[in-house]
């Protein structure tokens, strides 16, 4: 499937994480940031997402960057996307992120 995002949504996705990193305090270059986007799109490439689902894929990616981009949970996070037939699961399992179960 191909990602149909117009290129200013796309330009908008990627200034918006550029303003990001800045408020996060690691401010990121924009090699760093197109880099971050192009994953976001490569993990989500077989989903066509909405552009709020991709900013949103990008900013986790982004914040994750930020924390430790070697992760293990970063590894989880992507093989998560990976792996989600639709982009209602994509979400569900951003959301899942924040979940916080008291099991």
């Amino acid at each position: 499937m191909t990602n149909a995002l117009s290129s200013s949504e796309d330009l908008s996705i990627q200034e918006n994480l550029l303003q990001l990193a800045t408020q996060l305090g690691h401010p990121l270059d924009r090699a760093s940031i197109d880099r971050l986007y192009q994953d976001a799109r490569d993990l989500l490439s077989h989903v066509s997402p909405a552009p709020m689902t991709l900013a949103r894929v990008a900013g986790t990616l982004l914040v994750y960057h930020i924390q430790d981009p070697a992760s293990e949970e970063l590894q989880w996070f992507k093989a998560q996307i990976e792996q989600c037939v639709d982009e209602e699961e994509v979400e569900e399992s951003i959301e899942s992120l924040h979940r916080v179960d008291g099991l």
